[in-house]
Formats: structure tokens, sequence, C-alpha cells
């Protein structure tokens, strides 16, 4: 396949929702296992949040990223909104897929506006709703669920209540993605909610969580697709997953620079000689996150990177 400039793997221009009402999400709490008890009311937190999301912005904007900031509708309430990246993906051949949730309170979050004003910026050729699964108990949501090597058309999917084999399979097909799915489990002895929490792909390196893939055989599936597609392996400890170092990812800047977005708490957790490799491959760009990540995401949930061609 001949790569069009379009088809890479890492985009320079990014959709990101600014929280009308954020909170943990007591409706995820159960499965997501990096959520965190916050100790304050909804509104500190959502000051706090809106804080740290608008300095957020402004650094990606600075490191030369295109931010389209769309404001969270106030009603109804919709705490997860700040992660957008879980119910919408879009694509270089102009598609978008609008997801399954797990969550009642997270179906609220798809909004047709948002589709509709990307179309003014970007050729939309067709959008996939995927969100009737939802009616028979199967969720599938977006790059949290599907970590995507666009460049070699493979989706990696950890099998949890948010991902599930069906909608997978009909994703895969529908995108021509090869589907490798697996187990990992979380300290807690329980599946891993999101694929995105511990595993990052860039265009040259995978960020893994190796340890939390306790099936030998699938491990080994796992590594030798990431080996064959030529990424450089960077393992993640179980402790550095919980500090969100799985869940960062790869952007570009209009003159192709890349670099690697991740939370400033992520980037503490990382060892010198990680860090070192990551260096050779993108610039670490850190962005304090403190609040949000009590929501269970973290610097990768709160982006939806747009692959979609741009209007001429």
């Amino acid at each position: 396949m001949t790569q069009t400039a379009a088809h890479t793997q890492s985009t320079d221009s990014v959709l990101m929702i600014r929280p009308g009402r954020f909170y943990p999400n007591p409706e995820t709490a159960a499965d997501n296992a990096f959520q965190r008890d916050a100790g304050r009311g909804p509104d500190a937190l959502t000051l706090a949040a809106r804080k740290e999301f608008d300095a957020a912005v402004q650094m990606l904007r600075a490191a030369g990223v295109n931010v389209h900031v769309f404001e969270d509708t106030a009603e109804p309430e919709k705490p997860d909104a700040v992660f957008p990246n879980n119910w919408i993906s879009t694509h270089h051949d102009g598609r978008i897929a609008l997801f399954p949730m797990y969550s009642a309170l997270r179906r609220r979050e798809r909004r047709q506006d948002i589709v509709e004003e990307l179309r003014k910026h970007y050729r939309v050729t067709e959008v996939i709703d995927y969100s009737a699964f939802e009616d028979e108990g199967c969720c599938l949501e977006g790059t949290g669920s599907l970590v995507l090597d666009h460049l070699n058309k493979i989706a990696y999917v950890s099998l949890s209540n948010r991902s599930n084999p069906k909608v997978i399979q009909r994703f895969a097909d529908d995108f021509a993605y090869e589907p490798v799915t697996f187990t990992s489990i979380g300290s807690n002895g329980q599946p891993v909610y999101h694929t995105n929490v511990m595993m990052c792909i860039g265009t040259a390196f995978a960020m893994v969580g190796w340890e939390m893939i306790r099936n030998k055989a699938e491990r080994q599936q796992v590594r030798a697709r990431l080996e064959k597609t030529g990424k450089e392996i960077v393992e993640l400890s179980a402790g550095q997953i919980a500090n969100f170092a799985g869940n960062a990812i790869e952007l570009h800047n209009k003159d192709g620079a890349k670099m690697l977005v991740l939370s400033s708490r992520a980037d503490r957790a990382l060892a010198e000689d990680q860090r070192e490799t990551l260096s050779r491959y993108s610039r670490l760009v850190p962005l304090e996150l403190p609040t949000i990540e009590l929501g269970g995401g973290s610097a990768r949930c709160m982006i939806a990177t747009i692959h979609l061609p741009p209007r001429l």
C-alpha cells in the first residue's frame, strides 16, 4: 500500500472537549481501577479540571498542534466528557466511527454537532455508527479500547466489558484492520478496562505493560506483531501503568516534528533509560492533569486525534 501524506500514525490536529461538569463517574468506578475518590465536590473539581484543560490546550498549541476545542454542553450532565476518544474515531479515508459506550451517562457524550463541525474543516465521506450495539449490551469504547497501528492496519485490543469481540470484529471488517486481541489483568485482579492505559503505539515505538498480559501465548503474539512491524518496544511496569505512563499519544506539529504527549505524573514515572529511548523518536510533552486523572483517564483519553483529509 502506498502511504499518502495523510496516512500517518500521528496527526497534527486533535479534538478536545472542555469539561462542563467534571467528577469521577460513579457508573464506571466498579471496573475502572484508575479512578480515585476525589474528596472534593463537583464544583471545585470542575473548576480545577477546566484550569488543567485550558493549560493543556495552550501547551499543545504552543507545540504546534492544531486543537479544535468544543465546550461540553451543560445539560444533561456528562462527567467524562473530557475524554472524547472513547466515542469517536476519525480515519484518513474520510470516515468517522461512533462507538457504543458501557456507561449510560457516557452515551450522552456522542454529539452530532461535533461531527457537523468537523465536516466544515475536513472531508467526511461516511459516518459509521455502532451505538446500536448498546441494545445488545456490547460495547467498544473507541481508541480507549482500540490501540490502532494506522500504518500497518492493526488494532490491538485488551478484552473487557468495554471491548466486546463482536464489535471489535465489525470494526475490523469495516475499516480493514487486523484485530490482535488479548486479556490484560490489573493489580486488582480484574481485566484492564481500556487498552490505551497499558499500551501506546507510535510510528517507530510501542510502550506496553507486558506483565499485565498474563497469558504467555497472548504476550508472545502481541510481541511478535509489534516486532514484525519494526516497533522498538519500551516495557512499562504495572506501577508505571498505574501512574498513567501507558496513556500517552504521539502527535506531530506542522513541520512533522513528533512529540509524545503524556501527563506530568506519567512523565515522572518513566525511568531514565525509557525516557532516552522515547526521546530518540519524539519530544516528550508533559501536561499537568492531577484533577482530570481522578476520573480514571489521562492525556491520551483527552485527545481524539483527527486523521481526516482537510478540506482544500
